[in-house]
């Protein structure tokens, strides 16, 4: 199963308008399955009560996919450290794999076992897996985020949705990006004067979005499933299809390692451009450098 193509940008424009402004959230045929799953969710109005908790949901690279196995293990335990230091302590993580890595062990964190042989990337059909296994592995409302095996969670995060109770979700607007091959880090967040060519880090890292979910609703499970089977780009276009707009996080929240060895995105081919946006922007002020080591990497 391959990653499904996103939606071409003006028909994503159209239907966001026709949704919002028209009134037609009637799913038609035309639709991607995930668009079809948006409006549907939208249809329900459901009222959206208390999040208990933020679920992770973490696809890991199987280890015959990989050159250094240990290497992967070891960027996992930064990933679920950065969570077991979180300051509000309701949230777990599900890792779906096909290999049992050593990990923390924490009543928090669980696996779930892939055991589908067919071969290529399998990425996306272990986030399918993740998603259609909530009826299972969540029982109350919350926030749940695709989350990669590499990245790292700033020091609050948790506290911070749980805390504002953003009734559709959140959107990492603003992260940081480093080059492990250098150790430069850079800002990703909106454009501004003197970064006229900045992206917003939705754009460049899957680890983006948290969405409202009710585990009692089918439709919530249905849509996160579909959605995820996208590239991150379309997270704030199908959530607003769905009703569920994302609300920014107040601060840079996630830090995504690229040039480490075994990045996904190396794979395709995809990681030159997000190396040279980090040598345009990088962050040469060392009192910033020593507040997002702080914030990130916790001791």
């Amino acid at each position: 199963m391959a990653q499904v193509p996103a939606v071409p940008k003006l028909t994503r424009a159209w239907r966001s308008v026709s949704a919002d402004l028209l009134g037609r959230t009637h799913p038609t045929d035309a639709m991607a399955a995930s668009e079809q799953a948006a409006l549907t969710l939208r249809a329900k109005q459901l009222r959206q009560d208390k999040a208990h908790q933020v679920t992770f949901l973490i696809p890991l690279v199987g280890a015959h996919h990989v050159s250094d196995w240990q290497a992967v293990v070891a960027r996992l335990n930064d990933t679920l450290q950065s969570l077991i230091c979180q300051s509000n302590p309701n949230w777990n993580a599900i890792i779906c794999c096909q290999d049992m890595p050593d990990f923390p062990r924490d009543d928090r964190i669980t696996v779930l076992p892939f055991d589908d042989p067919t071969p290529g990337n399998d990425k996306w059909r272990k986030l399918r897996c993740l998603t259609e296994a909530l009826p299972d592995t969540v029982h109350r409302p919350g926030y749940v985020m695709t989350f990669d095996a590499d990245d790292i969670l700033r020091q609050g995060v948790v506290e911070e949705m749980l805390n504002r109770q953003e009734p559709g979700g959140y959107l990492v607007q603003a992260g940081f990006v480093q080059d492990v091959a250098t150790g430069d880090v850079a800002l990703s967040d909106t454009r501004s004067p003197s970064a006229p060519m900045r992206k917003p880090f939705w754009k460049l890292c899957g680890s983006c979005a948290a969405l409202y979910h009710d585990p009692s609703e089918p439709a919530s499970t249905r849509f996160l499933a579909e959605m995820m089977q996208h590239e991150h780009r379309m997270f704030p276009y199908l959530a607003r299809l769905a009703g569920q707009r994302l609300t920014p996080l107040t601060r840079p929240s996630v830090l995504y390692m690229l040039n480490h060895g075994e990045n996904f995105g190396a794979r395709r081919g995809r990681v030159g451009y997000k190396t040279r946006f980090v040598q345009r922007y990088k962050i040469t002020d060392q009192t910033a450098l020593a507040e997002i080591k702080r914030d990130f990497w916790p001791s």
